[in-house]
């Protein structure tokens, strides 16, 4: 049975990935990726647009919305080298064709945000969500995929 997974990064980072179809957490460790198998579905959350090591910066770009979504292939978690020694693991995903979507809207009806302290629960990088949610995030990101403009004329 498949699962759902949640995973936080920067739009930058999870924008490399989907161009490149791969998810990588955790800043490349592999002990998430070890419990995503194939058929499972991912949805990544970006708190920001890109990524700031720095906290000062960080509240300066916000985002706060789910930025991709995508099925994970065939295969297991893969070691890539960035250079410098960073050796980061991936999985391959097939990325669906989907718009980004802010969480405010869906504050309070998702399960994982009833809890006052979602956001913390956030920083393991990785969560598994319910298929109510995942399927409730999937139907706003890919309505979000048609232009306002061509809803309006359909």
């Amino acid at each position: 049975m498949s699962r759902n997974w949640l995973a936080v990064a920067s739009a930058e980072h999870v924008e490399i990935g989907r161009r490149a179809g791969f998810m990588q957490v955790s800043h490349g460790k592999v002990t998430p990726l070890r419990r995503i198998l194939p058929g499972d579905r991912i949805v990544y959350y970006s708190p920001n647009r890109t990524y700031s090591p720095s906290h000062a910066s960080r509240g300066r770009d916000r985002l706060q919305a789910f930025t991709a979504i995508g099925t994970i292939r065939d295969g297991k978690p893969y070691q890539a080298d960035m250079g410098a020694g960073f050796r980061p693991f991936r999985r391959d995903v097939a990325w669906h064709e989907a718009g980004t979507v802010a969480i405010a809207g869906l504050l309070g009806q998702l399960s994982f945000t009833r809890d006052g302290n979602w956001g913390h629960r956030l920083r393991q990088g990785v969560v598994e969500i319910s298929d109510a949610d995942m399927a409730m995030i999937a139907e706003a990101m890919f309505a979000a995929t048609v232009p306002p403009l061509q809803q309006l004329a359909a």
